[in-house]
């Protein structure tokens, strides 16, 4: 039951979010309007982290299962990306670089600014 009342909270802000997105015509995506929703109610303490930490755990654990809609996307839109393999490479291996470059830049900013707090 307790996991099903975390998915649920979960659940409502992406709807929440989605709701935003469709009301006021936004350009941004209603599930990143969710998240954001969901980060600053975990700011403020509207919700609290235990109230949702199973199912994020769990979902978190599972997050390549998550992936396969894409690349089942992109299977399907194979004729599409005819002839034009070099540019769909060329975009995923730069922005993957580009990833893990602003990552790794974050990380470095968060531990830095961590040791200077102790």
């Amino acid at each position: 039951m307790k996991a099903l009342r975390q998915l649920g909270i979960i659940l409502l802000v992406c709807l929440l979010g989605e709701s935003i997105h469709s009301f006021l015509k936004l350009n941004i995506p209603g599930s990143v309007i969710g998240m954001l929703i969901l980060f600053l109610c975990l700011c403020t303490g509207v919700i609290k982290l235990k109230m949702i930490d199973h199912v994020s755990k769990f979902l978190l654990d599972h997050l390549a299962f998550f992936f396969i809609p894409a690349g089942v996307g992109i299977i399907s839109c194979m004729p599409m990306l005819e002839g034009k393999w070099i540019a769909f490479l060329s975009v995923c291996i730069i922005s993957t670089i580009i990833i893990i470059s602003v990552t790794g830049w974050t990380i470095q900013l968060y531990i830095r600014r961590a040791e200077k707090n102790e």
